[in-house]
């Protein structure tokens, strides 16, 4: 892992040593930190699964959020995206550019959030970089994992008469934004909860490798993502967000909504709900935790329905640039 100078005035390759060493956990090829590249283990029968996302103060939380939070969703954003992929976390490595004014205390704190994660889904720290900027607090992270060889989910598998499936409930984390910024109520914070802290959906690994032809996480919107699906699998879409699975929050503030196809439409295009949206065969058992919401069709394009009429999702959610 190397070390930008310019991040603080100690040295950087004593703070590399005293935050981010024990995030190794003791694997072999990470060399304590101690040399510019690692060494990654072979596993006989997998495929090794990489997947890097960057979050960024402004876009992907919000200014002053508490370090420790930012390296925490920093770790799940990557691990749904393994996720999707039905692959087991094993490996990471983390670039961070300090902002001025970046304590020592709150790059401790950042270092805190990121072992308590790391640990979580059972990842090793195997490498990276750390800088400083003057813009805003950026942070990136590659992550790895194992799948069994030649079984990893695409999203270019999706075939004609497949069922959509997604998992969980979404439009929490739309609304948990909208409480971040004081624009609903959220009495009990379990919706800032839900878009501060995703949960990786690694639970449904084995019934994505069972019965998946398709997977992607939520991530930029549930209609985007679901769309990305059609697009590399060269089919059509259809999606009926009546069928959209809420939680008891999201369903009572649909209730107080004048336009419900409008709402609906927020809900599935907001994102960062971080559930798994997939494709599975008509005849397949439907596995506990997925809901219908739609099918694949053989000519190209997207029809999307809600409140019983068609509607105009535009991009359908979050595009960057």
């Amino acid at each position: 892992m190397s070390a930008q100078h310019g991040t603080n005035p100690l040295d950087e390759f004593g703070e590399i040593a005293r935050l981010f060493r024990p995030l190794t956990r003791g694997a072999p090829g990470a060399f304590d930190l101690m040399d510019d590249a690692a060494v990654l283990p072979q596993r006989p029968g997998h495929d090794l699964v990489v997947t890097t996302d960057a979050i960024v103060e402004g876009v992907h939380f919000p200014a002053g959020e508490a370090p420790d939070m930012i390296a925490r969703k920093l770790v799940r954003v990557n691990v749904s995206d393994l996720a999707a992929k039905a692959a087991e976390p094993f490996a990471a490595f983390l670039t961070v550019s300090w902002p001025g004014g970046y304590e020592e205390r709150d790059r401790a704190r950042f270092a805190l959030g990121l072992a308590a994660d790391l640990e979580v889904f059972g990842m090793s720290l195997y490498g990276g970089d750390t800088t400083a900027t003057p813009g805003p607090f950026t942070c990136s992270l590659t992550a790895m994992g194992w799948t069994p060889a030649g079984r990893m989910v695409r999203r270019g598998g999706a075939r004609p008469g497949d069922r959509l499936l997604v998992s969980g409930a979404i439009g929490d984390a739309t609304l948990g934004l909208a409480a971040v910024m004081g624009e609903i109520e959220d009495a009990d914070g379990r919706l800032a909860h839900r878009y501060r802290m995703p949960e990786p959906r690694l639970d449904v690994r084995n019934a994505l490798r069972r019965h998946a032809t398709a997977a992607a996480d939520v991530s930029d919107g549930l209609i985007a993502d679901a769309r990305h699906i059609a697009e590399a699998s060269g089919v059509g879409l259809y999606i009926d967000l009546d069928q959209l699975p809420l939680s008891g929050a999201a369903a009572t503030w649909l209730e107080d909504q004048p336009d419900p196809a409008a709402a609906l439409v927020r809900l599935a295009t907001g994102g960062d709900d971080y559930e798994i949206v997939c494709t599975m065969p008509s005849g397949s058992t439907r596995p506990r935790g997925f809901t219908v919401i739609g099918e694949i069709r053989e000519a190209p394009g997207l029809e999307v329905r809600a409140a019983g009429r068609a509607v105009d999702p535009g991009a359908g959610g979050w595009r960057h640039g």
